[in-house]
């Protein structure tokens, strides 16, 4: 029973956010003195999220994200993870990660069903990544990403490039991929900083790509892979590749075939679209699995065809956080 939207695109990916919660404070994502976290009471429990998957699961989605906020902070995951596991719920998930405490959890993690992590970071320069997180944890981070490669796990790193900040980090940050078989992608920076303000000047793909071929002149596109995010590249002689996501300009968003799970249990279809589905509301009135199924498939069927048409639904500005819709 798959999940096909309107557009005739196959919905088989979930990004799942188990909190809004992070210990750093990135200034990209939400204010120096943090946000209005919501209660305990608030979010889904792990219970309920096991049914939800079990949802999703029925409806052939088979790819599972784990994200937040910083999904490591949240007491019980490793639990949860491995109750997916012993489940068989889903085949294995994917991790996206500050890896700043991801250090000793590393091999539970894999033997719980760990593909591939993607690891946020912005920046090679300790100050910098002070300046941009307000929090000293460089260090952990490169240990933490060190103990994923010497594990076999798929390291994918996420740069959020903001302009007036860490320009100069690109082609640094690109060199990680010169002597691993890693993936260093170079993210356009997003309007979801919880201070419901819009960015008047930012660096586009366009300017991403040229930075990049300024120092990699051997740069070379690969075929573009259909539902992926990221358009990528690869420099002659690397064992890694690099990629750029337009996270602003939305070049991607002709294939997308995920949903996102919001820590309170809102599912939507569009990151810059404000109409979710309240999955928690449906989970505590006593709904059933199949009038859950129900809903999703008529929210899916109105999934709009890209992220420049879910924002133009809105009818008011963007003032969240990615710390409470799933970074």
């Amino acid at each position: 029973m798959a999940l096909i939207d309107s557009h005739g695109r196959t919905i088989n990916y979930v990004r799942l956010a188990i909190t809004d919660r992070c210990n750093l404070r990135c200034t990209y994502c939400m204010p120096q003195s943090g946000i209005d976290f919501v209660s305990r009471d608030d979010l889904l429990s792990y219970e309920e999220m096991l049914r939800l998957l079990k949802v999703f699961k029925s409806l052939d989605v088979s790819k599972l994200r784990i994200t937040g906020g910083e999904p490591l902070v949240r007491k019980g995951i490793l639990e949860f993870l491995e109750e997916i596991k012993a489940q068989q719920i889903m085949d294995g998930f994917y991790l996206t990660t500050n890896a700043t405490t991801t250090l000793s959890h590393v091999e539970r993690l894999v033997n719980a069903g760990l593909k591939s992590v993607n690891i946020s970071l912005d920046t090679l320069d300790r100050q910098k990544f002070i300046d941009i997180t307000k929090r000293d944890q460089l260090d952990n981070v490169l240990a933490s990403m060190n103990a994923f490669y010497q594990s076999d796990v798929r390291i994918k790193i996420n740069m959020v490039v903001t302009k007036g900040s860490n320009e100069a980090d690109i082609v640094p940050m690109a060199q990680l991929a010169e002597h691993r078989n890693i993936q260093v992608r170079f993210l356009e920076e997003m309007p979801f900083n919880g201070l419901n303000e819009m960015k008047t000047q930012f660096m586009t793909h366009h300017d991403i790509l040229e930075k990049l071929k300024t120092s990699l002149p051997n740069l070379t596109s690969k075929p573009f892979e259909h539902g992926s995010t990221s358009q990528n590249y690869t420099v002659e002689g690397w064992k890694g590749d690099v990629g750029i996501i337009a996270s602003y300009s939305r070049t991607f968003c002709g294939s997308c075939n995920r949903l996102r799970v919001t820590p309170t249990g809102q599912m939507k279809t569009c990151l810059y679209g404000k109409n979710d589905l309240d999955l928690r509301g449906l989970l505590r009135d006593g709904s059933s699995d199949e009038e859950i199924t129900q809903a999703i498939k008529h929210a899916v069927a109105n999934k709009p065809v890209d992220g420049i048409a879910a924002e133009r639904s809105r009818f008011s500005t963007i003032s969240e956080s990615m710390a409470t819709i799933g970074g």
